[in-house]
């Protein structure tokens, strides 16, 4: 068995993926932005959250009291 010689890409069909690569990314890039715009929504959201609060005030308050 004799191995074929290698055969050199057609460089238009290597520019097309490139360039589709190219807008792939770029839309990826865009969804991870959305996304971490929402992430940090929810975080500030969950910060915020009624719950959360009390929960924060009530540590203070122990570690307040454990402290004195």
């Amino acid at each position: 068995m004799m191995n074929q010689p290698s055969q050199t890409p057609n460089p238009e069909k290597i520019k097309q993926t490139a360039s589709r690569l190219r807008d792939i990314c770029t839309m990826f890039d865009a969804q991870i932005l959305i996304l971490d715009e929402l992430i940090a929504q929810v975080e500030a959201e969950n910060r915020n959250h009624p719950l959360n609060y009390t929960k924060k005030m009530k540590g203070k308050a122990l570690l307040n009291k454990k402290m004195q």
